[in-house]
């Protein structure tokens, strides 16, 4: 058992909390399969104009062009880049999945228990994503163990800047109001890790055999989340 001395624990999602297979195999193709009929339906909404105008400036096109802002957000979404635009927009796809039913976000049960145990300890909880705030806050209310949002403090996505880049958990800590030694960091990502331990975090790698992931010898790492605690 690992047994952290933390403030907070910030957490990534997908291969941490949850199964890489559900946002590849499920949340994704949701998304990709209706983003022509969202932005046909919603394109002249201003949340969503400035989602595709954005889109329209990374993609070197012209925001009048919307056949060639739809080939890039498909582009980037079958490459799974990191784009603000093309997570929002999926963000927005997936809330009307998951506020129907259609969708329903999965997350390990250790981890459930690990957040919940966590959380009775007095450790604040921190959500830090490459997905939309807005996709995360859906994915924990409409999750596999129910309503979890009430366990969380705040949550953290690409607007806050790049997940391998030390600045963003260093903007992290400030929001927070702790030093960076305070703050331990989980993620399934060597790279994110090495940038969270740059800016002064504990860091510990999940790595799961159901999601492929291989440990890595520069942070500590665990299978699951139950051979990590985490107190004050």
């Amino acid at each position: 058992m690992i047994e952290l001395r933390a403030s907070a624990a910030l957490l990534d999602i997908e291969g941490t909390l949850g199964s890489i297979a559900f946002v590849r195999e499920v949340l994704f193709p949701y998304a990709d399969a209706r983003m022509d009929e969202f932005v046909a339906l919603h394109g002249d909404q201003p949340d969503v104009a400035a989602m595709l105008e954005l889109a329209a400036r990374e993609a070197g096109v012209s925001p009048r062009d919307v056949r060639g802002i739809l080939a890039a957000l498909h582009t980037w979404a079958a490459a799974d880049a990191k784009t603000t635009p093309l997570k929002t927009l999926q963000g927005m796809i997936w809330r009307d999945g998951f506020e129907s039913g259609a969708l329903v976000g999965h997350l390990y049960a250790d981890a459930v228990d690990a957040l919940r145990r966590y959380r009775a300890n007095g450790v604040l909880l921190v959500i830090y994503s490459s997905g939309s705030i807005a996709a995360q806050r859906l994915l924990f209310g409409h999750s596999v163990a129910g309503n979890l949002l009430a366990l969380f403090a705040g949550f953290h996505d690409t607007t806050t800047g790049p997940k391998v880049e030390a600045g963003s958990y260093a903007r992290i800590a400030k929001t927070l109001g702790f030093a960076p030694a305070r703050v331990a960091f989980f993620s399934d990502n060597a790279l994110e890790l090495d940038a969270a331990r740059d800016a002064g975090m504990q860091t510990v790698q999940v790595a799961r055999p159901e999601d492929g992931t291989e440990a890595v010898t520069r942070h500590p790492s665990v299978a699951t989340l139950a051979e990590v605690d985490v107190r004050p």
